[in-house]
């Protein structure tokens, strides 16, 4: 009853709360990234969804446009050259992910669930194991399980499976909780740069 209907209810109450009391500051976020660098106000990037159905990630800007075929590509660690200086800030704040709410009310996206994967990382959807798949059973969330334990810190085999056992265990008392412990983490920046690559170099995906 909570994931199939309570959930989403939340999720529809929570996003359109967000984007009526503080449409200020998607403004003021907004011009920032306008005036800071040349390019779009959104960065749109294709994700993997709910039954590994793709759908367009919305989020502010952080980086020169064209970053993801420069330099070190999807990860990005601690001083990298290609986030703007107002990127810096919004990632720091997380209110890059502050368009996501829209994607939430779409039905793209949850508050809490497994964070959306790309497309071809960590590896092309055909690539996943049936045990793996099955963190696509619920829609992804702006925040997760995962996150709370590790965020960018976590390999991907490790954090796929911190995914299912979330799928496994999802219920009001866990989200929010997740919720109270990613407010910490961002309130600390804790966790928020990739220091190694998180993909094992390794074809062996039955660790999940």
């Amino acid at each position: 009853m909570y994931k199939k209907v309570i959930k989403r209810g939340i999720d529809i109450f929570i996003s359109a709360i967000v984007l009526l009391a503080f449409c200020w500051l998607y403004a003021i976020v907004a011009l920032a990234v306008k005036l800071s660098s040349k390019g779009p106000v959104i960065f749109k990037q294709i994700r993997l969804g709910r039954g590994g159905k793709e759908f367009a990630i919305y989020k502010f800007r952080s980086m020169c446009v064209g970053a993801e075929q420069t330099g070190s590509g999807v990860y990005s660690g601690k001083g990298d050259a290609r986030v703007t200086k107002v990127g810096k800030f919004i990632r720091a704040t997380s209110l890059d992910e502050l368009p996501q709410m829209v994607n939430i009310l779409k039905g793209d996206m949850s508050l809490i669930g497994p964070r959306p994967p790309l497309t071809y990382h960590p590896w092309p959807i055909e690539e996943y194991t049936d045990e793996q798949l099955r963190m696509f059973e619920v829609r992804p969330g702006i925040t997760g399980w995962a996150q709370v334990n590790g965020r960018k810190e976590v390999e991907w085999h490790r954090r796929i499976k911190l995914n299912v056992w979330y799928v496994d265990h999802c219920s009001f008392w866990l989200d929010l909780k997740i919720l109270f412990m990613t407010i910490f983490k961002v309130a600390t920046n804790a966790d928020n740069t990739n220091s190694t690559e998180t993909v094992k170099k390794s074809d062996d995906k039955t660790t999940v």
